[in-house]
């Protein structure tokens, strides 16, 4: 089986990673942080003038036509940096139900502009009452001539605070956990009727809850079919578990190499800490965590990439061990670093942070399990 990139895809990861290493170290993205958007505008047009905004479009709407490779790899590299920009948020959520459902008008008005860089979106697809089942809608768009009402709460909402347009799944038809019968609708963030309250997540990214009452919005605001919304959500979805289990690997392995370092140099009784045997044991372990982690993901990847059968159960299998490896070596990162392990001088503590935030989001181990096992 070739592993082989292509020289474009070897070119997008090194300039990725070549970012990473010159202008965006660990103080330089806590000052982001901090920011009250909680990342930086400019990085964001930097990454749009790189390109790199526009590399999982297809060239008709103005991209690359990049693939499960392509986000693997860039995933990858923004979880060696710990980065905070909303590239989730709008390329692959909020970007891709619009490269999937908008019709030409739409893309225009939303698309285009989201790739330069000079729009920002968010998909509000969780509700407080639907936990990991994202059929689970209670929010509701009733038809009033032209016109749709919508009214409904969404909840943990990334990139909702700031975002232009807001994608909301809502329910047209049908029961609250029926997957036919949910519709997208793209609504302004200052649509009357519109409440957004943000706050900071626990791993530095920002969030929103979002609040609808009587929100009218017209029918040229529907993306895609009336009442087909749910497999466009499914596999929009299914993209982003992807990207975020990517991204994992990449803060695994950067977690381990930051502890190897660290016991080269950290001495106890006279000699390094990596001279215990007991502790490179542990090492060797985390070690073979990533390995196999890394081995997954790339299964995982191609399975997509080729559009096989049972390229959703990858997923599943990739998350989960995402969920159980990648905590395993997020948390031997963080004893053997000792009591500067949880000090938020340090970074590891950071990378601990997020790791946990992605085991929950979008499925926690247990929840993918039994989707492996059981995909009805």
């Amino acid at each position: 089986m070739d592993f082989s990139l292509t020289e474009e895809q070897e070119m997008l990861r090194d300039s990725i990673a070549r970012f990473i290493d010159t202008d965006y170290n660990f103080e330089t993205r806590q000052e982001i942080a901090a920011k009250k958007s909680g990342f930086s505008s400019e990085m964001w047009q930097m990454f749009a003038e790189l390109g790199w905004t526009a590399v999982l479009f297809s060239e008709e709407d103005g991209g690359f036509d990049g693939g499960p490779i392509e986000l693997m790899l860039m995933m990858e590299q923004f979880g060696r940096g710990l980065v905070v920009e909303p590239f989730l948020a709008n390329i692959v959520l909020a970007g891709g139900v619009l490269r999937r459902s908008a019709n030409p008008i739409q893309k225009s008005a939303w698309l285009k502009p989201l790739i330069e860089g000079n729009l920002h979106a968010a998909l509000a697809f969780a509700e407080p009452q639907s936990r990991y089942d994202i059929h689970n809608v209670s929010t509701t768009a009733k038809s009033k001539g032209s016109d749709f009402v919508i009214n409904g709460r969404k909840t943990m909402v990334l990139n909702g605070g700031v975002a232009d347009i807001l994608i909301i799944p809502a329910r047209t038809s049908g029961k609250n956990v029926d997957e036919k019968g949910i519709s997208l609708f793209a609504v302004p963030a200052d649509a009357n009727g519109v409440k957004i309250s943000s706050y900071p997540t626990i791993d530095a990214l920002q969030a929103a809850e979002i609040e609808l009452i009587d929100v009218t919005i017209s029918s040229d605001s529907v993306l895609g079919l009336p009442d087909l919304g749910f497999s466009v959500l499914s596999e929009v979805i299914d993209e982003a578990t992807l990207a975020i289990s990517a991204e994992a690997v990449g803060i695994m392995q950067t977690m381990h190499d930051k502890t190897v370092e660290y016991s080269k140099n950290r001495s106890q009784f006279g000699v390094p800490i990596g001279t215990f045997q007991a502790l490179q044991h542990r090492m060797v372990d985390t070690m073979t965590d990533c390995e196999q982690t890394r081995s997954l993901m790339y299964w995982c990847v191609m399975r997509n990439a080729a559009k096989s059968p049972n390229a959703r159960q990858t997923i599943n299998a990739l998350k989960y061990q995402v969920g159980t490896a990648g905590i395993l070596v997020a948390r031997e990162a963080v004893q053997l670093h000792g009591g500067m392990g949880v000090t938020w001088e340090l970074d590891i503590a950071h990378y601990f942070k997020r790791i946990t935030a992605i085991d929950l989001t979008f499925g926690n181990a247990d929840y993918h399990l039994d989707k492996f096992i059981d995909p009805q």
